[in-house]
């Protein structure tokens, strides 16, 4: 049976966002197309008329997971107004909630190891991303340079690779909450 065009097109837009939810729980190679069509009722067959590859639909989902993230942070920023939206933006990352929801938090921390053994498309989706917000935090306060933003950037998505890491809820908090004061954030 032929789609629509709208539906096609919605058809494609549900792979993504499943994709992108599995492959941020469970990494790329954690997940099979088969599952991702089944997960969103489509067949397996229909993957090839939307997606050139594997490799295309988990850049794609990185790509659209990280755009998700950039408007996230821009309102947070736009919320911030006059306080300080970087300290906004690492409250925010550095939270119990983005650490227990992988298949809903940010692609930087979950698809990072994918993006450097995979390289490809893939890579250069995350390097967007990554640059994106990376840009987004250093533009929310003016005397922030690109170092800094860097450097915010590094330790707190490290921090959180770290706290889902440790498999043990005091270390885990340990480190989101040494994070967060090194940042500034709590005394």
């Amino acid at each position: 049976m032929k789609v629509s065009r709208e539906q096609a097109t919605r058809n494609r837009e549900k792979v993504v966002d499943m994709a992108s939810r599995l492959f941020r729980e469970r990494g790329v190679e954690g997940v099979g197309i088969g599952e991702v069509m089944r997960e969103c009722g489509l067949t397996h067959g229909g993957f090839y008329n939307q997606f050139a590859s594997k490799e295309a639909l988990a850049a794609e989902a990185c790509a659209t997971s990280l755009a998700r993230s950039a408007e996230h942070w821009r309102a947070i920023v736009a919320e911030a107004e006059n306080s300080d939206a970087p300290a906004a933006i690492a409250a925010s990352y550095l939270s119990a909630r983005n650490r227990d929801a992988p298949a809903t938090g940010c692609s930087l921390i979950a698809l990072g190891p994918d993006a450097a053994r995979r390289g490809g498309d893939l890579a250069g989706a995350f390097r967007q991303g990554f640059e994106e917000l990376t840009g987004i935090l250093q533009e929310s306060t003016p005397d922030m340079d690109r170092q800094t933003a860097l450097a915010r950037m590094a330790q707190m998505v490290g921090a959180m690779v770290l706290a889902r890491g440790v498999a043990d809820p005091a270390l885990s908090e340990e480190i989101l909450a040494a994070a967060r004061k090194a940042i500034g954030l709590e005394a």
